[in-house]
């Protein structure tokens, strides 16, 4: 019966006219992002954190919560049509959505990865709303040794999970603790790494490095492709729904997309990305039917159930958010940011103090997946028109967005040298095949890190026994020891290696 007062508060907030709008502003834009190669929601909802000041709390959550799973949506319609992924985890479903668009079949490709986000996103906001409840009553027994031990290990599940190199990923995250260090230090007061520079002493902002590095990276890497590589699908999209037989294969691989995006969207560092990786493994190693297509050659279980997979992923990725406080991915790293801009304190104590707030975002997320479904199928067409706008139109109108954004927040140029640095780091990472998101979970970390070693160790006098001796603090640092030793292991690594690599 809780659940049931508890989402009815939820829907009572997020029907208002305003946060219906703004649910559909965050929709709209999040496939727009998805559609646009080259603009993630990464990049998208750190250009649109200032622009969060002057809205409320629940709106502005809303907002930035409906660009990220309506990126999962639109980045399929880019991989499906235009053979370019528009959004990561949109990269496995090119395999066969565009060999279905080759062969005729775009339509039914589309309409199977938007009914299939559509399931997948309501059983993941479902399973939101059932586990939110018991999951804040465990983190009110967390206590500073605990959240310490929490976030090492979200830190070590992220370079697990991150794609490609082991030591670029500890890399990432250790250069991102260090960057969080730079500014005063609270208990001191001492500046630390600012280097005599005045501006540095409040420290970098969070805005200034996401926007550098996801945003102008994204520009100057896209800048550096040749205006042919950019394929244009000139094709009528027609025959939209897909056949009984599409169903019948279809279905099943939803399920199973669902299923698996479910359980691997809550484990830090990307979930959705390697929940589409594994929901297409899955497929191949399943039993082809009788008279059905090969993988690899427009096969409708390829396009359903890595899309499936990506958006399950994307609704649990607000769990450890929501009841920890712990960010699993970037994004929901931009989301703390957010939330800190509103005075908020991310984790158990939102439920509690701010329900309306809570419940009113998890019921967004239904609303969002309706009219997302309502938003992608009539709309194909200007989706279509849209990937026809010239690159050189649109970079300009990102930089400039940016610029404000950033200026605004302070009102200081200082802010604009900044991100146009990180902005040329974030081009050295993507040309050196590092992935960056870590890095901003070592930064939002880092300071929380930080802050939870020094209260522990203020309350035990000293002794660093504290985090071994208290039960639920040893056991998630032994989890964290065994997740290490395992993607240590040689057969681990290559299997690791093979995950992140499409055929």
């Amino acid at each position: 019966m809780d659940l049931i007062n508890n989402l009815a508060i939820g829907f009572g907030a997020a029907i208002t006219p305003l946060n219906l709008l703004y649910c559909f502003i965050g929709c709209l834009l999040g496939t727009l992002v998805g559609v646009l190669p080259g603009i993630g929601p990464v990049a998208t909802i750190a250009m649109l954190l200032p622009a969060t000041y002057a809205l409320p709390p629940i709106s502005a959550l809303i907002m930035l919560a409906g660009i990220y799973y309506g990126s999962q949506y639109g980045g399929s319609t880019t991989a499906i049509l235009v053979n370019l992924p528009g959004e990561s985890s949109s990269v496995v479903t090119i395999i066969d959505g565009y060999q279905m668009a080759r062969n005729g079949r775009a339509g039914p490709a589309l309409a199977a990865a938007g009914l299939g986000s559509f399931f997948a996103g309501c059983v993941g906001t479902l399973i939101l709303a059932a586990f939110a409840a018991p999951l804040t009553e465990v983190a009110f027994k967390f206590g500073p040794a605990e959240y310490f031990s929490l976030m090492v290990l979200g830190l070590i599940g992220a370079v697990v999970l991150a794609s490609g190199s082991l030591i670029k990923a500890v890399g990432m995250i250790v250069l991102g603790l260090l960057l969080g260090l730079v500014g005063t230090d609270v208990n001191s007061g001492v500046a630390r790494f600012s280097f005599d520079v005045p501006e540095l002493t409040d420290g970098i902002g969070f805005i200034t490095i996401a926007m550098g590095v996801f945003g102008y990276g994204e520009i100057i890497m896209n800048l550096g492709k040749h205006e042919d590589e950019r394929e244009v699908f000139t094709a009528e999209v027609t025959g939209l729904w897909p056949t009984m037989e599409d169903f019948r294969n279809m279905i099943p691989a939803v399920i199973r997309g669902t299923a698996l995006g479910s359980m691997l969207g809550i484990l830090p560092g990307g979930g959705a990305l390697l929940a589409a990786f594994a929901a297409y493994t899955v497929e191949k190693k399943t039993k082809l039917r009788p008279g059905e297509v090969p993988f690899g050659k427009g096969n409708i279980r390829g396009v359903a159930a890595p899309e499936s997979a990506n958006n399950a992923g994307a609704q649990t990725s607000f769990i450890p958010l929501l009841t920890l406080g712990i960010p699993p991915n970037a994004v929901m790293a931009l989301m703390v940011g957010a939330m800190t801009i509103h005075n908020i304190q991310p984790g158990p104590q939102v439920m509690t103090s701010n329900p309306t707030l809570f419940w009113g975002l998890i019921a967004s997320m239904w609303i969002g997946n309706l009219m997302l479904i309502i938003l992608n199928l009539p709309l194909i067409g200007l989706w279509i028109r849209l990937l026809r706008v010239p690159y050189r139109w649109l970079f300009p109108a990102i930089v400039l967005f940016c610029s404000i954004g950033v200026y605004s927040t302070n009102n200081n140029t200082f802010d604009i040298w900044l991100v146009a640095i990180f902005g040329f780091v974030g081009y050295i990472f993507i040309k050196l095949g590092t992935e960056p998101a870590p890095l901003l979970l070592g930064f939002i970390l880092g300071p929380m890190m930080e802050e939870n070693l020094r209260r522990a160790l203020l309350l035990s006098r000293g002794a660093w026994s504290v985090f071994v001796t208290r039960p639920l603090s040893v056991s998630l640092l032994a989890v964290a020891l065994l997740l290490l030793i395992v993607v240590m292991l040689p057969s681990m690594k290559a299997k690791r290696h093979e995950a992140f690599v499409e055929e």
